[in-house]
C-alpha cells in the first residue's frame, strides 16, 4: 500500500483536465493508495474551480460538477489531516524558513506531520503530490519525497 499527501494543487488535477491529471488519476482510484490532504485543501479546491469559472476557463456546469464530485470525495476518499495549534506553529517556521505563502505552509506542515508520525512507527514514507514548484523545493529541503503532476 502507497502512502500521498496532495496538496490542493495536485489534487484539483483529479477533477479537471490539464497537465497530470492522468497520473493524479490513477494514483487516486487505486484502491490499494492511501491518499491524504489537509482539511483547508476542500477551501482551496472550490476557490480554485469557482475562479476557472469566474475566469470561463471552465464552463458552469462543469465547475459545478467539479465542486460536486470533489465534496462527497472529500468525505469518503480521503484521510483528512486537521489543523491544531502546533501544525501551524509549524507552518509558521516553515513560512519563515522557505519564504512560503500562509496556506502552503499549512500544507506542508501536515505533510510533516504525518512523515513524522509515521516514521516514528517505522511505517514507510508517503510522497508529497504537489504542483507548485516553490512547495516542492521545500517539501524536499525538508526530507519528503515528492512529486510533481506537472512533470507525468
Amino acid at each position: 500500500m502507497t502512502h500521498y499527501y496532495f496538496d490542493s494543487s495536485g489534487l484539483v488535477k483529479n477533477y479537471v483536465l490539464e497537465t497530470g491529471t492522468d497520473w493524479v488519476r490513477n494514483i487516486c482510484t487505486n484502491p490499494s493508495h492511501t491518499i491524504y490532504t489537509i482539511r483547508i485543501s476542500s477551501a482551496e479546491i472550490v476557490a480554485a474551480f469557482s475562479l476557472r469559472v469566474r475566469t470561463n476557463s471552465i464552463q458552469i456546469a462543469d465547475g459545478q460538477s467539479a465542486i460536486h464530485q470533489f465534496k462527497a470525495d472529500f468525505q469518503t476518499n480521503y484521510q483528512i489531516v486537521e489543523v491544531t495549534m502546533p501544525l501551524v506553529e509549524l507552518a509558521m517556521v516553515l513560512i519563515e524558513r522557505h519564504g512560503l505563502r500562509g496556506y502552503d505552509g499549512i500544507q506542508l506542515a501536515g505533510a510533516l506531520s504525518l512523515h513524522h508520525i509515521r516514521d516514528s512507527l517505522s511505517l514507510p514514507a508517503l510522497t508529497f503530490v504537489c504542483a507548485d514548484n516553490r512547495l516542492n523545493e521545500a517539501a524536499t529541503t525538508e526530507g519528503l519525497l515528492v512529486e510533481n503532476p506537472n512533470l507525468k
